[in-house]
């Protein structure tokens, strides 16, 4: 993913003031009386957020920055009405939920590249004399100030729309994993939680088949209810089609007992996420003996997948059967 991983800001939006209306008449040879002709303010300008399907951080953002669009312009003197302001967009990945920071209302949620959300809409335009005219009043002297745009502090949070998700324990071997299938080039160490936010990597098959697969940190108990970074992790899971349970051989914990654990978080932070498709996996097998390995593969549900994203072996197998999945998947939704 490349930079620093941001997956959830508050930011103060502000839409543009209203061009203020003029009191304005006409001047002209032999036209003694002229009447009004002050014109109307411009529209303020309005702060949209816009989805860009090439970004996958909120890390532009800052905590706290103000974002405003442009005024108004005022209006002007032969009825000329005023230039809007500049509307100000602000680009966020898909998977952006929009809450109001301070009643957290949800105000959108962006998914579809090139969807857009108004957040803080510009001020009214203020009226010109000319708006005032009647059969009674020809001669009004009275024009209107623009009004102040939409002033609010938003809160955007981040879920990473993926096809799959790799879920386990620290060094389980997702990251390996990922980068053996995928061109992502996530953080690898021996130590947990080397992998600190999610990668995305993007799964190239034959006859122009892809799909995005997401590597997400790995999880401890408790993490369902807010151990360590637990709440945060398990937000991105909420997007991902298919769950790949990745179990480690060679850790402290046994596989059966990683499974456990990981899938009871996964299903104590949301419930519904029980309904998505899950690919048990055995990895790091070539740190195994056979015994060992029979031993664990008996202990795991009987559609386990043994593989070594170091030695290739069972990767292709492990492929072939994310990529039915994932098509299944697509069908299904259309």
């Amino acid at each position: 993913m490349g930079g620093r991983f941001v997956d959830q800001v508050v930011i103060e939006v502000r839409g543009g003031k209203g061009g203020d209306g003029i009191v304005s008449f006409r001047r002209e040879a032999r036209v003694p009386k002229g009447g009004p002709n002050g014109g109307d303010g411009g529209a303020g300008g309005d702060v949209i957020l816009a989805v860009d399907g090439r970004l996958t951080t909120l890390a532009d953002f800052r905590n706290g920055t103000i974002f405003r669009a442009g005024g108004g312009r005022p209006g002007g003197s032969g009825n000329r009405t005023g230039a809007r302001g500049k509307d100000l967009v602000l680009e966020v990945p898909p998977g952006t939920t929009v809450f109001d920071s301070d009643t957290g209302e949800i105000l959108g949620d962006l998914t579809r590249e090139g969807q857009r959300l108004v957040v803080a809409r510009g001020g009214v335009p203020g009226k010109g004399n000319a708006s005032f005219a009647t059969s009674v009043n020809r001669a009004p002297r009275k024009a209107t100030r623009g009004g102040e745009g939409v002033s609010r502090k938003i809160r955007l949070e981040l879920s990473l729309i993926a096809d799959a998700g790799l879920v386990g324990v620290p060094n389980a071997g997702k990251s390996t994993l990922l980068a053996r299938v995928t061109s992502a080039r996530p953080k690898i160490a021996n130590y947990p939680f080397s992998t600190l936010h999610p990668s995305l990597g993007v799964v190239r098959m034959d006859r122009g088949f892809s799909f995005v697969l997401a590597d997400l940190p790995g999880l401890l108990e408790g993490a369902g209810r807010g151990t360590g970074l637990g709440l945060r992790f398990l937000r991105h899971v909420e997007r991902t089609g298919i769950l790949v349970y990745v179990l480690g051989m060679g850790l402290r914990m046994e596989p059966a007992e990683q499974y456990e654990i990981v899938r009871k978080e996964v299903l104590s932070y949301k419930d519904e996420l029980e309904k998505l498709e899950e690919i048990p996996v055995l990895s790091r097998v070539d740190l195994a003996t056979e015994a060992e390995r029979r031993r664990a593969v008996k202990s795991l549900p009987g559609d386990v997948l043994e593989l070594s994203a170091v030695t290739g072996e069972g990767i292709d197998e492990f492929l072939a059967r994310l990529a039915a999945a994932v098509g299944n998947l697509r069908k299904a939704i259309r």
